[in-house]
């Protein structure tokens, strides 16, 4: 009975978790809402590592979980930002707000104890997202109007508890990528005005990831994770509304390995506080290409525009107290820093450097237990020079300001 019912409950996650869009609003488009509780504590589980969420943070941290423990969830994101654009020509300026969205990246994930020495933990979340729109007739159309990525990342794992106080893991990534593109592209040299491009496309990915747990005493805990790069092959269709014909299109891209890293400390029975980093290598992505089988126009079948994303850290704070055995208390502090480089900035991804301060309590019933979480996401104001790409990407001289999210985050998990 057991077993069906732990059966049932992955049939049920896996339905919801691909009824819900995948977002992300973190440094360029990664994903770092794992949980409730960690997005309360600004992702400081990569020490703790001490619940099923575990699996995206630390998954060597599972070996401190008995029997089959379950969790499902999801993080509401509401981002909001002002884009100015000047003219060259006219040198006339013009704001344009991104349109009002609630993105929901959601999470599973299931634990289940082996042995005294291995546990099997099983995953399905988005380490992946994006979701950018604005009034498709607005002045940076010809660069982006429309922009949606979503991810679900398949991550069963298996850890070893060495020694009691040494864990290691190993896993493997099974990633579905989906893309939305969508622009506008001016046809004035033809005196057609202007056409509507929408490219979509999915693919498969495919990587692993290691990790080591380590609490070499009662009072720390450290934790290091390496999840590793993944090719993506991108194949669709580019739709176009009047004059160009439609057509296959394809294109790559090679998404980022990350590193965790986190030092959990317990200064007293009730409470425990944890600082970490995680960082991306974002320089893998180095161009966006699109190849399409038919030539636009009869002049181009590629398009290439130049990224050179910088590698980026994303420091992390964060603390819990234990008010009894019902209640919990989180808060939590991050500074993440943006990958795109101001000369190859694009509406795609109309961000900077952000600061995210968060705090949420943890609710246990009976083997049951509750999680919620708020972050305020604020991003700092950034002003662009186009070095004329105006008349290449469609990208003008521009200022990002009144940037920010509210991210709302709940967790419900479950000891079998």
């Amino acid at each position: 009975m057991r077993r069906m019912g732990l059966f049932a409950v992955l049939v049920v996650g896996g339905v919801f978790l691909s009824s819900w869009a995948s977002m992300s609003y973190g440094a360029g488009f990664a994903l770092y809402e794992g949980s409730a509780r960690a997005n309360a504590m600004g992702g400081a589980m990569v020490g703790k590592a001490d619940d099923p969420s575990a699996i995206f943070y630390n998954p060597a941290g599972i070996t401190q979980l008995p029997g089959t423990q379950f969790m499902v969830g999801a993080t509401a994101i509401a981002p909001t930002t002002d884009v100015t654009t000047t003219n060259p020509l006219t040198r006339r300026e013009q704001t344009t707000s991104m349109e009002t969205n609630v993105w929901l990246p959601p999470h599973i994930y299931v634990t289940h104890q082996l042995s005294d020495r291995f546990t099997l933990g099983v995953g399905l979340f988005s380490p992946f997202g994006l979701g950018t729109e604005f009034d498709p007739d607005w002045p940076g159309r010809f660069n982006s109007y429309k922009a949606v990525i979503q991810t679900l990342n398949f991550n069963p794992n298996i850890a070893w508890k060495i020694t009691d106080q040494l864990s290691v893991a190993a896993g493997l990534d099974v990633m579905w990528f989906d893309l939305e593109l969508r622009n506008k592209i001016n046809l004035a040299r033809f005196q057609l005005g202007e056409a509507d491009q929408r490219l979509e496309g999915d693919s498969f990915g495919y990587g692993g990831n290691v990790a080591i747990h380590y609490r070499p005493c009662q009072w720390a805990a450290l934790g290091v994770s390496y999840r590793s790069q993944m090719d993506q092959d991108v194949k669709g269709r580019a739709k176009f509304d009047r004059v160009i014909g439609d057509t296959d299109a394809e294109g790559s891209i090679t998404l980022p390995d990350e590193i965790y890293m986190g030092l959990a400390i317990y200064p007293m029975p009730k409470l425990s506080l944890e600082v970490g980093a995680v960082w991306t290598n974002w320089s893998t992505y180095d161009k966006l290409v699109i190849d399409y089988d038919d030539a636009l126009l009869g002049r181009t079948s590629t398009v290439e525009r130049v990224k050179n994303w910088e590698d980026t850290w994303r420091i992390f704070f964060g603390a819990e107290y234990k008010v009894n055995d019902m209640l919990d208390l989180r808060v939590g502090y991050v500074f993440d820093q943006e990958p795109s480089p101001d000369e190859h900035v694009d509406y795609l991804v109309p961000a900077n450097d952000r600061h995210l301060f968060s705090f949420g309590p943890g609710i246990h019933w009976r083997g049951w237990t509750l999680d919620l979480s708020y972050t305020y996401l604020l991003v700092m104001d950034r002003t662009v020079d186009s070095d004329g790409r105006f008349l290449t990407e469609g990208f003008f001289d521009s200022k990002f300001e009144d940037g920010h999210a509210h991210l709302i985050g709940l967790s419900v998990s479950h000891n079998f």
